[in-house]
């Protein structure tokens, strides 16, 4: 083991917590066999992720599918670490992608216990790496980052973590919000592949802007350029990932690792007998604006399209209602279906427009019951310990009206004195 990963190493002990987290579904163990002790590395959330809820997304579903037999088993690798160093030294990528024992950890992970995410994120790249690589080339950035999602959400679009980061690219809210993509009530484009890939390619070119370093970019994508920035102070000033890797958060510590062996493991996955799940292309879509507020059901019910596929296409719709009301919005939709959509377009606005946007624009208040016309008021006698405020609630009149009525410029009254009310 290299000296500098010893030093990692026995910083990490004395940055982590107790041993019990060591058992912990969301951490992993590195042995140093020199120093005989154990490092404890957070795993990133995606990577528990139960891969029987990725297949039941709607695209999943429709059109991806299992091969038979055991391409997903687990296959032990006679592998030396220089082999792993050595193919890791042939992909062809911009970022620096070193070996060590917690790379390998990982690539044990993926190519490991991980094997089925790694098959299903195989065919499911078919529907999105394609847009990836749109987004990263027009800004110039690294195709490896077309695997960070993998990392993020493994390629869940509607994917929600216990921090509150939402889509492919796990974006907070805050940052989301500074990228331009739209949160309210309604809309989370957070959720929308398009928008959200766009946005994260321009985060991650900024944040190349920041440190000219991209495993630091991996790093404060993940951690927060905040904070990336209190860990390089933190190491005297040491702008190398590796070098303020003791002064990241445990789950930090390991993403940058996580990213190198994701790559490893998409591009050699052959090699650890993992199959990509099939994929059959998907329907041709298009877009149509809508610019009243309108309900997935009333396009379901007229354009005879299930539901949960509208939900899957227009995943950024969070209460299936598009607010057009407030601003034109688009509506993804299959070729077919849009045309339909045309046709039907006003009828489809007035479908159970009542029962579905249960919305009222405007509500009129109860008006207090009038005196009626030709009233004569009648007098009554003040009695002793009465006021003003108890005869008007008695008489169902107010305090003002008395005094008006009475001639009275004050609240002053006595027992015997006479009054008229309405």
């Amino acid at each position: 083991m290299t000296k500098p990963l010893k030093y990692i190493l026995i910083c990490l002990l004395a940055l982590s917590t107790h041993t019990a987290d060591a058992q912990n579904d969301s951490v992993f163990v590195v042995h140093d066999d020199e120093l005989n002790s154990d490092a404890i590395i957070g795993i990133p959330e995606s990577m528990m992720a139960d891969i029987d809820s990725l297949l039941m997304l709607w695209n999943s579903k429709q059109y991806m599918f299992p091969l038979s037999g055991n391409e997903t088993a687990t296959y032990l690798t006679a592998l030396t670490d220089s082999d792993f160093q050595e193919r890791l030294n042939r992909i062809p990528a911009i970022v620096e992608m070193p070996y060590n024992n917690i790379v390998r950890q990982f690539i044990d992970q993926y190519t490991g216990k991980n094997n089925k995410t790694i098959s299903f994120c195989l065919g499911a790249g078919n529907f999105y790496i394609p847009m990836f690589e749109e987004a990263l080339a027009y800004y110039d950035l690294p195709f490896e980052f077309k695997y960070l999602p993998i990392i993020e959400s493994s390629l869940n679009p509607i994917a929600r973590s216990k921090a509150g980061a939402v889509g492919l690219w796990q974006f907070m809210l805050a940052t989301g919000k500074r990228y331009g993509l739209e949160v309210n009530s309604f809309v989370d484009e957070r959720q929308d592949p398009v928008k959200s890939t766009w946005a994260a390619a321009r985060y991650l070119k900024d944040l190349y802007d920041i440190y000219h370093d991209w495993s630091l970019v991996i790093a404060a994508y993940n951690y927060g350029p905040g904070n990336v920035n209190k860990a390089i102070h933190r190491a005297g000033g040491e702008a190398d990932y590796w070098k303020i890797y003791p002064f990241l958060p445990t789950e930090t510590r390991g993403y940058v690792p996580a990213f190198i062996a994701v790559n490893y493991a998409m591009q050699y996955y052959c090699d650890h007998h993992i199959t990509p799940m099939q994929t059959q292309y998907p329907i041709a879509t298009d877009t149509v604006i809508i610019d009243k507020m309108l309900h997935f059901q009333q396009v379901a019910d007229l354009c005879n399209i299930n539901i949960d596929a509208l939900r899957a296409l227009n995943p950024q719709y969070k209460k299936d209602i598009i607010p057009g009301n407030v601003k034109p919005y688009a509506l993804r939709l299959p070729q077919e279906t849009l045309l339909t959509f045309i046709d039907l377009e006003d009828s489809i606005y007035l479908h159970r427009s009542d029962e579905l946007l249960k919305r009222r624009t405007k509500v009129d208040i109860p008006k207090e019951a009038a005196t009626p016309t030709g009233s004569k008021p009648k007098t009554i006698r003040v009695r002793k310990g009465e006021n003003l405020g108890s005869i008007a609630a008695k008489y169902k009149t107010t305090v003002a009206k008395l005094k008006k009525l009475n001639g009275l410029k004050n609240n002053n009254i006595r027992a015997g004195q006479k009054l008229r009310i309405r």
